[in-house]
């Protein structure tokens, strides 16, 4: 049976093989584990993933009391995905997140103060993204452990103040930097990734967009923000989902209603097979054909096992 890995199984997998510390490589095998598809085909794999995970736990136990209890920057991914907030100094990243989710971080005026990464979960309609704001973009003053936090994000948003007259140059500088920790927001392949522009509220900041989109072009889309006035948030919200390349499909039994208050998150190009084995395995292996409802398709429509599934589907699956 093929293995039929998902995009984000790969991205963890890639995770791994860039990983430099102990910490960063336990990290990426508990996502392998996480993202794996569970069916005959993948057992073996699963098994190895699990070796690995149990012999970096064990090492990590024989380091000394003092090794161990060393603050680490990894930060647990919860929720439909993890997008990491990155930019210049003093780029209002830190009141963009708690605009957008229950975190607090400090706001102040004056540069760095976001020292570690601060999570918090920003509701989606009915789905939950982890934003992480990391300390600011800055030649020789950034943490060593940044670049691999970042890296293990799902998508990045780049902040940038809108008022701020050196806005262009920021941003190209910014993108030279996240080139330079292997994160190509904008190339073919690279990490998903979106613009917010904040202080939208502010004098020039309309026209600083506007260049903001001319500079960039197609490469990156630029959303103009204000997190004290709460313009385009909802827009933003929406752009940082779709960056997520996931979809949401909902199950039902036949002659019932579908609970659409809890989806399952599928990496988007996901087929009907796919989705069949992360609602519970044996369903892959015994799976006759299934009904779907949306947005392509007529009500009930009966499909394949190769039918690839749309954000918001619901599917009745008959094994």
């Amino acid at each position: 049976m093929p293995a039929n890995l998902t995009p984000e199984y790969r991205e963890a997998e890639q995770r791994f093989r860039e990983a430099q510390t102990p910490e960063e490589k336990l990290a990426a095998l508990e996502d392998m584990l996480r993202t794996i598809p569970k069916h005959k085909g993948t057992e073996k794999m699963q098994a190895d993933i699990k070796r690995r995970i149990a012999r970096l736990r064990q090492e990590g136990n024989r380091r000394p009391a003092s090794a161990r209890h060393r603050p680490t920057h990894h930060v647990r991914r919860e929720g439909a995905g993890q997008v990491a907030l990155v930019g210049p100094p003093n780029g209002g990243k830190s009141a963009l997140l708690a605009a957008l989710t229950n975190a607090q971080p400090v706001v102040a005026d004056y540069p760095f103060t976001t020292r570690e990464p601060q999570p918090g979960m920003m509701p989606f309609e009915n789905v939950q993204i982890q934003l992480v704001d990391l300390p600011p973009l800055a030649r020789e003053l950034m943490p060593p452990w940044l670049p691999g936090v970042a890296r293990a994000a799902d998508a990045v948003v780049l902040v940038l103040d809108l008022s701020d007259d050196d806005v262009l140059s920021q941003a190209e500088e910014s993108l030279e930097l996240l080139r330079g920790m292997r994160l190509d927001l904008s190339g073919e392949g690279g990490k998903r990734g979106l613009v917010a522009g904040t202080r939208r509220d502010r004098p020039g900041a309309q026209e600083h967009a506007e260049l903001l989109r001319e500079l960039l072009g197609e490469r990156l889309p630029v959303v103009a923000v204000s997190a004290t006035r709460g313009d385009n948030l909802d827009e933003l919200k929406r752009r940082i989902f779709e960056s997520l390349g996931i979809i949401r499909v909902y199950t039902r039994a036949p002659g019932k209603k579908p609970d659409l208050t809890a989806p399952f998150v599928l990496p988007r190009g996901c087929t009907l097979l796919e989705a069949a084995a992360a609602v519970h395995k044996d369903f892959a292996r015994d799976l006759k054909y299934a009904r779907v409802w949306g947005a392509s398709t007529f009500d009930g429509q009966m499909v394949q096992r190769d039918h690839v599934l749309q954000d918001g589907d619901v599917v009745e699956f008959h094994v």
